[in-house]
């Protein structure tokens, strides 16, 4: 059972508690790994994540950010958000045991699919719309929703089940409190992000129009060949749908689509609408069945995960030796940058052009 004392950071060795596994994954200043409970045998994942020392330091996360994290983290509780179990603090990191989510990532299970339709795809971003729908109904915005965020829980099931992970940027969004931020990953930001305008619950919205977008195509709508010409792209709302990778999508989903990648905030459809369009939510048998026989550009999907994975990769190892170099150097304001203006391993990369239309290949 969760109590309120759960927030309360135990200062005590969660060794002592867990026995630590394998590493699971990483970010800039956190890693994953298996922590298996000593009382239980439950598994769980430990993010071990690395505190700032020290106001003039630019390596590891403030506590007040751990804290809003936490926080956020401890009052969720829905079948499509990743549960907090408990936090323990040290000297040098905050360790948050959170459910064990062990079914990968949704693009890596549908990128293994021979085939999808709209009808299937729909199930996975009806999943997401609810876990949001949760965060909204609460205020709460995420604001680093993109595909490395969006996991399964098991993916050896009929329909497996989105859990939303990663919470490090999430804000309670207090009314007739204005709040302003440059953060996130460049190819999913909303445009009042990029314009340094006040932010809500509408930023969601829009990184929830890119994914369905990517997924639906394999392309990815504002992605240019720089973080500053993907910016501008956003801001210009410079982006179509190319015949050679929706040829065979419905005007259902493409109409879903373009009511969230509107840059009024006022104009954007709500999670609410969202969960009420007729591509989510059909009227008739005559959608029900266009949604059914409309299938996911899934060869294209492919390709461009495969790419997309190996610039990860790529990057990840670029990010680690960055960040060694600074820690040769000692502090940096590079290093503030990196956590302030983008997410956990998000470096600029140069992807392919075709026709002006970039496919999704960041991390």
């Amino acid at each position: 059972m969760r109590t309120e004392s759960m927030a309360v950071f135990k200062q005590q060795q969660v060794e002592d508690f867990y026995k630590i596994g394998e590493q699971l994954g990483s970010g800039q200043f956190a890693v994953v790994q298996r922590c298996t409970e000593r009382s239980t045998g439950i598994d769980y994942a430990g993010k071990f994540i690395k505190k700032r020392q020290s106001r003039v330091s630019r390596r590891g996360v403030r506590r007040e950010e751990i804290e809003r994290e936490v926080g956020i983290l401890q009052h969720m509780q829905h079948p499509n958000i990743i549960t907090l179990h408990d936090v323990y603090e040290n000297r040098t990191d905050v360790v948050l045991i959170l459910e064990l989510v062990s079914g990968g990532e949704l693009f890596d299970f549908l990128a293994q699919k021979e085939s999808l339709s709209e009808e299937e795809a729909t199930q996975f971003i009806k999943q997401i719309l609810d876990g949001v729908h949760y965060l909204h109904t609460r205020k709460i915005a995420h604001f680093d929703l993109k595909p490395e965020n969006i996991m399964l829980l098991d993916k050896n099931v009929p329909l497996p089940r989105i859990k939303l992970i990663d919470f490090g940027l999430a804000q309670k969004i207090e009314d007739g409190v204005e709040f302003k931020n440059i953060f996130g990953t460049p190819e999913f930001v909303a445009p009042e992000i990029v314009n340094y305008e006040p932010l809500g619950l509408e930023a969601d919205m829009w990184s929830i129009g890119v994914i369905t977008y990517i997924l639906l195509s394999g392309a990815s709508p504002f992605l240019g060949e720089n973080k500053q010409e993907t910016l501008a792209n956003i801001s210009a709302m410079n982006y179509d749908f190319d015949e050679e990778f929706f040829s065979h999508t419905s005007d259902l989903a493409k109409s879903f689509i373009r009511q969230l990648l509107v840059k009024d905030t006022r104009k954007r459809m709500t999670i609410q609408d969202a969960l009420n369009h007729p591509w989510i939510k059909p009227l008739n048998q005559r959608e029900a069945l266009v949604r059914r026989l409309s299938v996911v550009n899934i060869e294209n999907f492919r390709k461009e995960y495969i790419r997309r994975k190996w610039k990860m990769s790529f990057r990840i190892v670029a990010l680690c030796n960055h960040l060694k170099r600074l820690m040769m150097k000692g502090d940096s304001e590079e290093g503030e940058e990196l956590r302030d203006c983008e997410s956990d391993q998000e470096v600029d990369g140069k992807p392919k052009r075709r026709r002006g239309r970039k496919r999704s290949s960041t991390s």
